[in-house]
């Protein structure tokens, strides 16, 4: 995709939320519009307040670019396999590249190495003009705490300033011409490049009593970019499917490895804050935590293509998060598993155009959901099943039985409390209803706990009464969980309205696939939740919000999945490519679709649409091998119980050795 584009004026237009690439150390992320743009960074952690924040208010957050001055026509991409960013602009007189790098540095801490290289927290640009001649520029605006605070720079040389603000500071390395500072805490700088020129610009941030005006050599930062190039490469090999559309379960794959957490193994639901449901709305969240109802989706998408040390190492930061008592169990959590996350309004932002207020933090932590229960336990369900750890073995570590205690717990709570109403997985704020998806998760803790809890009697499980409490779970769920007149499952008990999470109804196990509550399901969604293509979560709104949303990329790929799985593969091969339509051109989808506007909306990109995206892949995929092979197809990728993913197949190679 191109585009047509100069120096960036003041108060340009948002450009749409498909344009965003994305940019991970796995510390520090960034987001860089097609234009060349760094809008949004957020260094040393995901949910750090943000150095530039223009995405978020074009006259306040502050950016930071480089680019022709003259008009260009740009292309971008992704370095293969690499979550490094290149940017092409050409202009009438010539073409320059812009390479945009987050350097990883877990390489050396996975090699044992105890010096990791510093500085740790650093973004890399580097600049080559690639035939003729053009002149280029860089602005460099930062606005720190989401625009709040102007900072002061201090020109240390004419290749280097140093900026201060609060609890932030910046050194920007600049060979590009010589810096020109102005009077609100920014700098530009502008040169004519003729081919084969270089130029390396690096931002370093740290905390201002740490920071150290010192430059880095040129050829020491193009090394860091070709190790992180090596790095992303290295890692995207290990993947073993070789089924169709393997570049973007490979890209999905590197998404999920850039909103990993690298300190604690956290994987947070989105890169950013408050981009909206709906443009001018007010349903615009903070998405920087890690959510437990992703976990198991997630787990399984990294485990089952190799990538079983980030599914271990997920799990653990879980279960050290979530331990203590199963009362106090919380839906979502900091990345470094902070409880309390006090969600704040900054009306002094405007928004992504116009849509107020902008959130961090995020007000749904202190919800009852009972879905939680089901989430845990089938996160340590898919660890201990399906990725091969001998757990019953493993119950002579006193840390093992600690763990294992805690999810006896959690099922005991599960049995004890699944009576309750809750918020529900939406996070709606309309009040507790009885919903039909919270019982089933409940269903699915107490099923998958009898499942690990069967061969430990020594831990005294009470299996007796877990499987009468699941029992009657199912028993109420089939009865006042349908409608009787369409024989469809509802979102709550008493009520008509569908929702979408019906569909786990058949993806979690509860169901069979020929089962006539669930095709009466899939059909009534199909056709009643559906627009264009794309699934809406629900539509009768009593959650106590105003406003609308869009389609929600998820539930479509959900829809997608149970198509797959109930054997109609063309079905889930036209859906699959309507979703298709709105991933950009590096690969990324964000969390929800406008299908009237034809428009990506919400936070970008989203961990729940990768992981579904790649579930949507494989399930279509095993469909087909099960047409050919005259069996039935299981669900795959998911949840789903351990006799259903053993009949599965999914496509894999040998793995490959990193370099």
């Amino acid at each position: 995709m191109t585009s047509k584009t100069s120096v960036r004026p003041a108060g340009t237009p948002y450009p749409p939320i498909s344009d965003y690439a994305f940019l991970s150390d796995c510390h520090s992320l960034g987001m860089v519009a097609r234009d060349g743009t760094l809008e949004w960074m957020c260094f040393h952690r995901f949910d750090n307040n943000p150095v530039f924040a223009c995405m978020l208010d074009r006259e306040k957050g502050g950016f930071f670019r480089i680019a022709p001055v003259a008009p260009s026509t740009i292309t971008r991409r992704y370095l293969p396999d690499t979550n490094v960013l290149e940017t092409r602009f050409t202009t009438d007189t010539g073409v320059i590249t812009v390479t945009d790098c987050l350097p990883c540095w877990e390489d050396e801490r996975e090699s044992g190495k105890l010096a990791v290289t510093q500085p740790r927290h650093l973004f890399i640009r580097l600049v080559r003009c690639e035939k003729g001649e053009v002149e280029v520029a860089v602005t460099f605006s930062p606005r720190f705490d989401f625009g709040r605070t102007t900072p002061y720079l201090h020109p240390v040389a004419d290749d280097l300033a140093v900026v201060f603000g609060g609890a932030d500071s910046l050194l920007l390395q600049c060979n590009l011409g010589r810096i020109s500072s102005d009077a609100k805490g920014g700098c530009d700088a502008r040169e004519v490049l003729r081919a084969g020129d270089t130029r390396e610009i690096a931002l370093q941030w740290e905390r201002p009593h740490r920071m150290k005006p010192e430059r880095l050599e040129p050829a020491d930062l193009r090394t860091r970019v070709e190790r992180t190039e090596s790095w992303w490469r290295s890692w995207a090999g290990r993947c073993t499917y070789a089924g169709p559309h393997r570049d973007l379960v490979v890209r999905s794959l590197l998404v999920l490895k850039g909103l990993t957490y690298a300190d604690t193994g956290a994987i947070i639901a989105a890169a950013t804050t408050s981009l909206p449901e709906e443009v001018g709305g007010v349903r615009n969240w903070d998405y920087r935590f890690s959510w437990l109802r992703d976990s198991s989706v997630l787990i399984a998408a990294l485990g089952m293509f190799g990538y079983r040390q980030e599914a271990r190492q997920f799990g653990r930061y879980l279960l050290a998060t979530t331990a203590g008592r199963t009362d106090e169990l919380q839906i979502l959590y900091g990345i470094g598993g902070e409880r309390f996350l006090q969600e704040t309004d900054l009306n002094f932002l405007d928004g992504y155009r116009g849509s107020r207020p902008v959130r961090t933090g995020n007000g749904a932590f202190d919800q009852f959901q009972m879905d939680t229960y089901g989430e845990l336990i089938g996160v340590m369900y898919g660890l201990i099943r399906n990725l091969g750890i001998n757990y019953e073995a493993q119950m002579a570590d006193p840390r093992s039985r600690f763990w294992m205690d805690f999810i006896r717990q959690v099922a005991d709570t599960a049995a004890n409390r699944w009576k309750e109403p809750d918020d529900g997985i939406w996070e709606t704020r309309g009040g507790r209803q009885h919903f039909v998806f919270s019982k089933l998760m409940a269903w699915v803790a107490l099923d998958r706990a009898i499942t690990l809890f069967e061969p430990l009697p020594d831990l005294k499980p009470d299996l007796d009464g877990w499987r009468r409490a699941r029992d009657e779970l199912r028993q109420v769920i089939e009865t006042q969980g349908v409608d009787p007149d369409t024989g469809a499952f509802v979102q709550a008990f008493g009520q008509k309205a569908l929702d979408a999470t019906g569909l786990q109804v058949l993806l979690s196990g509860f169901l069979p696939p020929d089962d006539p509550r669930v095709t009466a399901t899939v059909e009534r969604i199909d056709k009643e939740l559906t627009r264009n293509g794309h699934v809406y979560r629900y539509i009768e709104r009593k959650d106590g919000l105003p406003g609308e949303e869009g389609t929600f990329a998820f539930c479509t790929l959900w829809l997608t999945t149970c198509f797959a799985v109930r054997g109609d593969v063309e079905r889930a091969e036209e859906r699959l490519g309507q979703v298709l339509e709105y991933v950009n051109d590096l690969g990324l989808l964000a969390e929800e679709i406008d299908p009237v506007k034809h428009e990506a909306l919400g936070n970008v990109p989203q961990a729940f649409s990768h992981a579904g995206l790649i579930q949507a892949i494989v399930n279509i995929e095993n469909a087909r091998a099960a047409r050919r092979e005259g069996r039935a197809p299981a669900v795959i990728a998911g949840p789903a119980p351990r006799e259903a993913n053993e009949r599965a197949t999914v496509p894999a190679s040998e793995p490959s050795s990193p370099t």
